[in-house]
């Protein structure tokens, strides 16, 4: 009976199948929602992705502004000169402050009777007042005349300007930088795609040799000498590649917080107008930050030989206090055996001379050094003259020079272009050699790259005389 009762038990019922059946229905809806929901997620940022910023040269140089530590630096120097041509002009006017003190000196045990029949009580010290407390509380007016405030505020107001100048140096310096970069990334991509350009040519004219060869009209000779032209773009291309990613990490530094940010750059094709050279002389002799500077540093050297001629002066000191110097912390003292108070709210003012003697001849000294440092900068100040007409006939030579370039550089391509399509058309009738076919391709691609470099050579020249006008 027990052993009947095992086997009924081993046997599935028939609702037991049903229930397997409804779980394995279950599990496979499961796993087909989490597959689509999956495929739904990763198909979500590839939608949701958004095209790379756009900079252009504008908002470039904002933001290179924002992030090189050389011009931050510099423009710190210059609000931090523009404080100290306040503080020089501060220190010329009169300044007030609060003296506030108490005093307690131990007595001695003798009194005496003052002036007024007040009894006193003498204190040990005898640097102390008549009794042993004091009170002091006065508002003090300070005033200091002399020759070295006057011009340590034309010393403050030269290295203000020594500072602004620097600072418009750094700045343009900034700014050929940059344009030399955004240019440069725009001819890397234009180097980019003819290189690819010609690395598809070097593959279609292996193809076409292979098929000649096949034909029986080429040698192997060609079919080799056009997988070697092949495999030199292939190396041409990988280059390129690397150039234009290194070209856009150089510039994305001073963009943005990670170097590795996606971006785009927007350049005209077509290129920048060249100013007239009256005009470039006009902004020249205006705005140019180098000459400012060595200008403002020969105004800062003569400021160091006044300020090194005032010590010969005497300077004058002008005092007023007004306020309690007492026993009795009271606007008026105690009452009298006569029947009055004092007042103990009173001023005075003073007057002191300091007039200079002998210093063993360290004034003298210094004096000489001033002047020999105004002395230098004088020479620095022509030695900028020289340079900066020297720089503007440099640069504006060398941007026309580049600006004729650009017409015969656009000829040279379309003449190139022209001769590889001839060529390539002479080769397939049998007419040219495989020599011939590569000479072209590889005239072709080298004009191009010629182009492009001389169109940045026109840009960082312009810029170069932005930079050097101040019109940029």
């Amino acid at each position: 009976m027990l052993s009947s009762v095992r086997k009924e038990s081993n046997v599935p019922k028939p609702g037991m199948w049903s229930c397997v059946l409804l779980g394995l229905c279950f599990l496979i809806i499961n796993a087909l929602a989490g597959a689509q929901t999956s495929l739904q997620a990763d198909q979500q940022p590839a939608a949701a992705a958004t095209p790379p910023v756009v900079i252009t040269l504008q908002e470039a140089l904002k933001r290179a502004q924002a992030n090189e530590p050389n011009f931050a630096t510099a423009l710190a120097n210059a609000r931090v000169a523009g404080l100290d041509k306040s503080n020089a002009r501060a220190a010329l006017l009169p300044s007030a402050r609060f003296s506030g003190q108490g005093l307690y000196v131990q007595p001695n045990g003798l009194r005496e009777v003052g002036g007024e029949g007040v009894i006193n009580t003498n204190p040990k010290f005898v640097s102390a007042d008549a009794r042993p407390r004091e009170y002091i509380a006065q508002g003090i007016v300070e005033e200091t005349v002399s020759l070295g405030g006057i011009a340590a505020v034309r010393r403050a107001n030269a290295a203000d300007a020594v500072a602004a100048a620097e600072l418009e140096i750094a700045r343009r310096g900034l700014v050929a930088t940059v344009t030399g970069l955004y240019y440069g990334i725009g001819s890397a991509d234009h180097k980019l795609t003819i290189a690819q350009q010609a690395a598809d040519e070097a593959t279609a004219f292996v193809k076409l040799t292979s098929q000649r060869e096949q034909a029986r009209e080429a040698a192997h000779a060609d079919t080799v000498k056009a997988q070697l032209q092949q495999q030199q773009r292939e190396r041409e291309l990988s280059d390129a590649k690397l150039n234009a990613d290194k070209a856009r990490l150089e510039l994305g530094v001073l963009l943005f917080s990670d170097p590795r940010s996606p971006y785009a750059i927007s350049i005209s094709d077509s290129p920048a107008a060249l100013p007239g050279r009256e005009q470039v002389n006009q902004f020249a002799s205006k705005n140019n930050a180098e000459l400012k500077s060595a200008l403002a540093t020969l105004n800062a050297s003569s400021a160091d030989v006044l300020t090194a001629q005032a010590a010969y002066l005497p300077s004058i000191g002008l005092n007023y206090t007004y306020g309690i110097d007492a026993n009795e912390f009271a606007a008026r003292g105690p009452l009298t055996p006569e029947g009055f108070r004092t007042h103990n709210l009173g001023y005075s003012a003073g007057v002191t001379v300091n007039l200079p003697v002998w210093d063993w001849l360290a004034t003298e000294h210094k004096v000489k050094q001033s002047e020999i440092r105004r002395s230098a900068a004088k020479t620095a100040l022509t030695a900028t003259q020289r340079r900066i007409i020297a720089q503007l006939d440099e640069f504006y030579a060398e941007a026309e020079a580049a600006r004729a370039q650009l017409a015969s550089l656009d000829a040279s391509v379309d003449t190139a272009a022209e001769s590889l399509r001839l060529t390539k058309l002479r080769y397939t009738g049998g007419e040219a050699t495989v020599l011939e076919v590569v000479d072209a391709q590889t005239a072709f691609t080298t004009a191009q790259n010629a182009r492009e470099d001389g169109r940045v050579r026109y840009e960082a020249a312009v810029a170069q005389l932005q930079t050097l006008t101040g019109t940029m």
